[in-house]
């Protein structure tokens, strides 16, 4: 079955404010039976009572904390540079499913998985990792930027070729996650007896093309 011709996909970059506003208004005009964003259970917890990861709270979790420590700055300073924090496109997507009273699923794996796998990582790409995450801390001017989404495009693109492994697990693999939730959700509605089941999906911008071609039924996903 086509699943794509149920789920609309909003690719958004996580520190866009264009982003948040394309979010809130599909969802109020499309009004759908369903909202699902790239969260899981914690992440999603802790967004909802605004908790912050701290240096602190890495060093406890090991070497994979230390690795989502960066990441998370690495995000930070974008917002510094796009003018909008790391996430509120997803508290305007949860927001807005609240407003209509639409039902919100939480389809991202879990944390505890993905930073599992994180720590499995190759010592070159910890490494690498560990060295940019540094630059994080420095004062630098900021930068002119162009088109934000194709500045994120081709940030995407480096990522992979940089991070063959992390690309993996924290893209490809979280994909075939999000995509089996999605025709899960789908597949309940159907279920329920909605002939034409509408599920407005919002995830980061690296995740749409991919998610779309699993939905599309041109991705085969193997158990493992």
């Amino acid at each position: 079955m086509n699943y794509l011709r149920y789920v609309k996909l909003i690719g958004t970059m996580h520190v866009s404010p264009r982003s948040r506003e394309e979010v809130i208004r599909t969802i109020l005009e499309e009004r759908p039976h369903a909202v699902a964003i790239e969260l899981d259970r914690a992440r999603f917890l802790g967004m909802e009572r605004n908790v912050e990861l701290t240096l602190e709270d890495s060093l406890r979790m090991g070497r994979a904390g230390l690795i989502n420590y960066a990441l998370a700055k690495v995000e930070e300073k974008l917002g510094e540079t796009f003018g909008m924090a790391p996430g509120e496109e997803m508290k305007a997507a949860i927001e807005s499913a609240k407003l209509l009273g639409i039902p919100l699923y939480l389809i991202d794996e879990d944390i505890s998985v993905i930073l599992s796998k994180i720590s499995s990582a190759p010592f070159r790409e910890k490494l690498l990792m560990a060295l940019e995450g540094l630059s994080v801390f420095l004062p630098l001017g900021k930068a002119e930027i162009g088109d934000p989404m194709e500045e994120y495009r081709t940030m995407m693109v480096e990522f992979r070729r940089r991070y063959p492994y992390l690309y993996r697990v924290l893209v490809e693999e979280r994909n075939e996650v999000m995509a089996r939730n999605l025709m899960a959700i789908v597949d309940s509605l159907l279920a329920r007896g909605i002939k034409r089941p509408k599920v407005i999906a919002v995830v980061g911008l690296g995740h749409k093309p991919g998610i779309e071609r699993i939905l599309n039924g041109r991705y085969f996903y193997m158990e493992k």
